[in-house]
C-alpha cells in the first residue's frame, strides 16, 4: 500500500541510515537539505500536494503519540557487530570492500523484518519510483521477494509482455537468464528491466506442475492504461482498474463519465473489476472511494509513531448518483485494491464478489538515503472503516465466485498469510488456509452483473461454474 504524504518526523531516521557509522573515525557532514522520507508500498510517490479532484480534498487526521522510549542505541550489540565486521575485514579469505560489506549488512538488517521491508540501491529505487508514472522498460509484473531470494508473482499487469507470455499470479521466479537468486540478495528484480526488444529468460515454478520451466519474455516500454471501461448491458457499466497510479483516479472519473453518457446520462449499476490489481498509490484509491461515497471513513493507518497514524474521510458528492455497485476481487487483489473494496463495502455502498483477497494490510515508508539508495520499511497497518485490519486475512467477499478447474491446470491459492515472516494479522488463519483463488475470464464478470441486477441481498455463495483460463 502506498501513502503519498511527506513524513517529516522520519527524516532523522533517513539521515541516520545515510550517515557514516557512529564508530567510524570521523563524523559525517550534515547535508544542507535531506531528501524527504515518503510512504510507499507498490509504486513511486505522487506529488506531496496531490489531493483528490473533488471540491474538497479527502480528510487526513494525525493522532498524537508519545516518543518511543526504545530509541536508544544498543551499545553492546553494536560492539558485537563491529567485532564481526573487523573479523571479516581482517581474516576473510579474500579482501572485502568496505562499501560492499556495509551494503550487505544493511540488507541483512532488513531481511528478517517482514517480506515488504527491503533495501533498494539507486537503480532499483529509481525503477521503483518510475512505475507509478505508468511508463517504464520491462516486462510488466508485480513481484514479492521471498525469503529464499526468489520472486513470487503477485499479478502480471494487463496487456504487458508478462501477461502475454503466460506468467500467472502465484508463479515463483527462481532464476533470471539462468542465474539463481541468493538468499540475502535484497531486491533482485532489477534484471527484469532492460532495453525494449531485448529478451529475458525466466525460470518458473508453478503449483500443479512437477518441474520448473523456462519462459522467454521480450521486454518493451510498459505504458499501463490503468482504467478501461465498457457497457455490459444497456444501463450497466464495467470499469477495470489494473493498478493505482498517479493518474488512475482522473482516468476513473473520465471513464465513468463516458459510461454515463453511453447509458443516456445515468447508469443503473456498475461493476468495478479489481482482480489481480496489486495496488499502488493509496491516494488514487482514496480519491476513487471519495468519488463514490457521500460521507464516512475511507481508511485509517496506525503505527508506532504519530506520523504513521492517519485517517481519510469522504467528502459529499457521489459521481454515480447512488446507483448499485459490485466490486469484483480475487487472490491477486492487494493493498490499495483492498482499501477501495473495504471502504465501499464497510460504508454500505457496494457489495464485494469474487474470491478472498491477498491480505496485504501494511504501509511501507520509503526513506531516501544521501547516496541515492532507499530503504523501504514497513511502518504501519491500515484499517477499513469498520476498524478491521485485513493484514494476512484479506477481504472476504459477500458473494464467493469459484474458478472452474480443468485437468492438468491446477492454479495456486496464495495469500499474504502464506509468506514466511509476514506480519501477524489480528484475525489471520493458519498460513495459506482459506486463501483465495485467481479468477480469470468473463464468467466472474457475468456473475457480478447477475448479482448487481438482483433487488434482494446476495446469497452467501455463488458459483461461476464456467470460469476458464485465458
Amino acid at each position: 500500500m502506498s501513502l503519498r504524504y511527506p513524513l517529516r518526523s522520519l527524516l532523522p531516521l533517513a539521515l541516520a541510515l545515510g550517515a557514516v557509522p557512529a564508530w567510524a573515525q570521523e563524523p559525517p557532514a550534515k547535508p544542507a537539505q535531506a531528501p524527504p522520507a515518503r510512504e510507499s508500498g507498490q509504486q513511486t510517490p505522487a506529488p506531496a500536494n496531490e489531493t483528490p479532484n473533488k471540491e474538497a480534498p479527502a480528510k487526513k487526521k494525525a493522532a498524537g503519540k508519545g516518543e518511543d522510549s526504545e530509541s536508544k542505541v544498543p551499545i553492546e550489540e553494536i560492539r558485537r557487530y563491529v567485532a564481526v565486521y573487523n573479523a571479516v575485514k581482517q581474516a576473510y579469505v579474500e579482501p572485502v570492500d568496505d562499501a560492499k560489506l556495509m551494503h550487505s549488512a544493511i540488507r541483512g538488517l532488513l531481511f528478517d523484518l517482514d517480506p515488504h521491508s527491503v533495501y533498494l540501491d539507486k537503480v532499483a529505487a529509481e525503477d521503483f519510483d518510475e512505475q507509478s508514472r505508468g511508463a517504464y522498460d520491462g516486462i510488466g509484473v508485480e513481484l514479492q521477494r521471498q525469503p529464499d531470494g526468489s520472486l513470487r508473482v503477485i499479478a502480471p499487469i494487463d496487456d504487458t509482455p508478462a501477461a502475454r507470455a503466460g506468467i500467472k499470479a502465484g508463479d515463483v521466479i527462481t532464476a533470471i537468464d539462468g542465474k539463481p537468486f541468493k538468499v540475502d540478495e535484497g531486491d533482485n528484480s532489477g534484471p527484469l528491466r532492460g532495453a525494449p526488444g531485448s529478451k529475458v529468460v525466466l525460470t518458473i515454478v508453478r503449483e500443479g506442475r512437477d518441474k520448473a520451466f523456462d519462459l522467454t519474455v521480450v521486454r518493451e516500454t510498459i505504458r499501463v492504461a490503468s482504467v478501461k471501461s465498457r457497457m455490459l448491458e444497456p444501463g450497466y457499466g464495467y470499469l477495470r482498474i489494473s493498478a493505482f497510479q498517479a493518474d488512475t483516479a482522473a482516468d476513473f472519473e473520465t471513464q465513468l463519465e463516458k459510461l454515463k453518457t453511453q447509458a443516456g446520462g445515468k447508469l443503473r449499476g456498475l461493476v468495478i473489476d479489481l482482480r489481480s490489481n496489486p495496488g499502488g498509490l493509496l491516494t488514487s484509491a482514496v480519491q476513487i472511494a471519495d468519488d463514490l461515497l457521500e460521507k464516512g471513513k475511507i481508511v485509517s493507518t496506525r503505527g508506532r509513531i504519530a506520523i504513521s497514524d492517519a485517517e481519510f474521510g469522504a467528502t459529499p458528492g457521489d459521481r454515480l448518483d447512488g446507483a448499485p455497485l459490485m466490486v469484483l476481487v480475487d487472490a491477486g487483489s492487494a493493498s490499495a485494491s483492498e482499501v477501495l473494496a473495504g471502504a465501499l463495502r464497510d460504508n454500505g455502498r457496494a457489495r464485494v464478489i469474487g474470491s478472498r483477497t491477498f491480505g496485504k494490510g501494511s504501509v511501507q515508508t520509503v526513506l531516501p538515503l544521501d547516496n541515492g539508495d532507499s530503504v523501504k520499511l514497513t511502518t504501519a497497518r491500515y484499517y477499513t472503516p469498520s476498524g478491521k485490519s485485513i493484514q494476512a486475512l484479506g477481504i472476504v467477499p459477500d458473494v464467493v465466485v469459484r474458478a472452474a478447474k480443468r485437468d492438468g491446470d491446477s492454479r495456486p491459492s496464495y495469500s499474504e498469510a502464506a509468506l514466511p515472516g509476514h506480519l501477524h494479522g489480528d484475525e489471520e488463519d493458519a498460513p495459506g488456509k482459506n486463501a483465495g483463488e485467481v479468477l480469470e475470464g468473463e464468467a466472474p464478470i457475468a456473475a457480478a452483473l447477475a448479482e448487481l441486477k438482483k433487488p434482494a441481498p446476495a446469497k452467501p455463495v455463488a458459483d461461476a461454474g464456467a470460469a476458464t483460463r485465458r
